[in-house]
């Protein structure tokens, strides 16, 4: 399912809902427009919540912690995301003019609170001195199975390059995952491919995107293209690995040859 918001008004914009929209994502996701001075304080005794600075500036406070975290460009500078389990009270202060996105599912496990930094965020060039260069791309991990097995969700970022290919080769996994898009220029645009269905992306446009298909995209020429890809692993079934598709894996060889051959 795709769906372009438009532009963010100030309050809340829902992006899916585990009760109403999008339900078989498994995830609350939304994004919070705040004005300068704007207090919202996030609260849920039944869910977890990831808590991800897209732009502006914002005071944190949370379980007698504080701090100031700011972010110019989401193409520019990597993410602050602040982790916490359910019950946990988290007062988000405006400092500038600030979008926020919050990322929430049901999880009964107890685990410390993590702010994560730029520098905690592990980012990755992908791509690179593949395929000439058609698919590099920058993939910013926030946390996953990995440094976060007591959680429920998955939360990354990727910038991809004009004209490049993200998500590729071509992989899916059984786990729902939901992609929040935006472009450095507000006429930027790409494509995405769900199984057999293709979709135009936009600015301030998602992607919900069911287990088992799979979902390249592509950015045009001259615009950069961000996303947030958000994962909701499964019981017993976390998301740990991407399957790449069988007709597909020859790229992955080492020797490949690409037309045409020189």
């Amino acid at each position: 399912m795709y769906e372009k918001l438009g532009e963010l008004k100030e309050g809340y914009t829902k992006i899916t809902d585990m009760e109403d929209k999008h339900s078989d994502m498994l995830q609350d996701i939304g994004i919070y427009t705040l004005a300068v001075d704007k207090v919202e304080v996030f609260s849920d005794n039944k869910k977890e919540q990831a808590i991800l600075l897209l732009e502006g500036a914002v005071l944190l406070e949370w379980n007698g912690q504080s701090q100031e975290v700011k972010r110019a460009s989401v193409f520019e500078d990597n993410p602050w995301c602040l982790h916490v389990p359910l019950g946990m009270d988290v007062k988000v202060t405006a400092l500038d003019k600030s979008e926020v996105l919050v990322q929430k599912t049901d999880n009964e496990t107890s685990f410390e609170a993590k702010l994560y930094t730029p520098e905690d965020c592990e980012s990755t060039q992908a791509g690179e001195g593949m395929w000439d260069g058609t698919a590099e791309r920058v993939i910013r991990t926030i946390f996953d199975y990995n440094n976060a097995p007591y959680s429920n969700l998955v939360i990354g970022e990727v910038i991809s390059y004009p004209g490049r290919w993200s998500s590729y080769p071509p992989h899916h996994h059984d786990q729902p995952e939901v992609y929040y898009y935006r472009f450095d220029k507000p006429q930027g645009f790409g494509c995405a491919m769900v199984g057999q269905d293709a979709y135009r992306l936009e600015h301030n446009s998602y992607l919900t995107i069911p287990g088992d298909l799979d979902h390249p995209q592509a950015t045009a020429p001259g615009y950069a293209m961000y996303f947030c890809w958000m994962i909701r692993h499964l019981e017993n079934n976390p998301w740990t690995e991407r399957v790449f598709e069988e007709e597909h894996k020859w790229m992955l060889e080492s020797d490949a040859k690409i037309w045409p051959e020189k």
